[in-house]
């Protein structure tokens, strides 16, 4: 049988470069690497049109298209995790915020859209452990959902044209802002000491937020029985090849995320930074359908067998 040539779109990043320089290959199939400058761009392109047959894809994105029946399932490599109590921004000079308790009942911008994983795990912070009533703010979005169909709550309204959340973070219009690369000095993370803090919740209860995995499409996977697999296989080899390269202190000019992911095998006693799997993972990702769930953005949490390509469960 001649093996498919799967169109396949991936930020080049430690967990994936083996597999993008040929270093790794998977077996049963041979992916294509397309570029896409903006991968927020190619987020949207899957969801919308189905345009490539493997993508990475964020998170949240990812569960609310396939609440709204996308044609595309999960294999459980997660290549994105970082901490999100340094997201939330605000110019303290103007806000008149002493904490983030202060923002219930405030306008408070997001990026992009209401979905975007950075931030739900944001207001998860917000509302987990520093007690704000995420009903109680207006979210004040910069763009909108990269799936049509979802429809966000009363209480998120969009931005007016013209202007930038970062400007209207500086001036005071917005109390803060959430996943925004803010550049104005004015701007400072409204949660006190966030890496402590965000070691604290790892160390504490094991938060280890996931960002991004990796999607194939459903026709795909119909049609090729164990190509889930096969795709998690070469993907979770190259990322074992990059934390071996971590471990070992082989990486000559690392990135904020390889700092990050040495932090995490510190603080854990080196254990692997971007476990793959559903089992290695089910906490975190309850955690985050009960988010989404609370922040009405899933109606309901799914099943976590559903959200996996057969043979990808474990």
């Amino acid at each position: 049988m001649v093996e498919p040539v799967l169109s396949t779109v991936t930020r080049t990043q430690g967990a994936n470069a083996a597999l993008k320089d040929g270093t790794v290959t998977p077996d049963g199939c041979r992916l294509a690497f397309e570029e896409v400058p903006v991968l927020v761009h190619a987020f949207r392109r899957m969801v919308r049109g189905l345009e490539f047959d493997v993508s990475e894809m964020a998170l949240t994105t990812y569960l609310v298209a396939k609440a709204h029946g996308a044609r595309f399932t999960a294999v459980p490599a997660f290549l994105v995790r970082g901490f999100h109590h340094g997201a939330v921004l605000h110019n303290p000079a103007v806000s008149g915020l002493t904490g983030p308790a202060d923002l219930t009942g405030r306008r408070v911008g997001v990026n992009r859209g209401y979905t975007v994983t950075t931030g739900v795990w944001a207001r998860a912070v917000l509302g987990a452990e520093y007690g704000v009533d995420l009903a109680k703010v207006t979210w004040v979005l910069s763009g909108d959902e990269h799936v049509a169909a979802y429809r966000p709550p009363a209480n998120v309204e969009p931005m007016a044209p013209g202007r930038t959340l970062e400007e209207l973070a500086v001036s005071g219009e917005l109390a803060a802002v959430i996943g925004v690369d803010a550049t104005a000095p004015e701007l400072v993370p409204l949660v006190p000491d966030p890496e402590r803090a965000a070691v604290a919740a790892l160390l504490r209860d094991g938060t280890y937020p996931i960002n991004h995995l990796v999607v194939i499409k459903d026709e795909l996977l119909e049609r090729h029985p164990g190509l889930g697999a096969d795709v998690l296989g070469a993907f979770t080899c190259a990322k074992d090849l990059y934390v071996q390269r971590l471990r070992a202190g082989a990486i000559e000019e690392p990135t904020k995320a390889d700092r990050l992911y040495s932090r995490v095998m510190e603080m854990t006693g080196g254990a692997d930074p971007l476990p793959y799997g559903v089992e290695a993972n089910r906490q975190v990702l309850e955690a985050l359908m009960r988010h989404a769930v609370d922040q009405r953005i899933l109606e309901r949490p799914l099943p976590l067998e559903e959200l996996f390509a057969e043979g990808t469960r474990g």
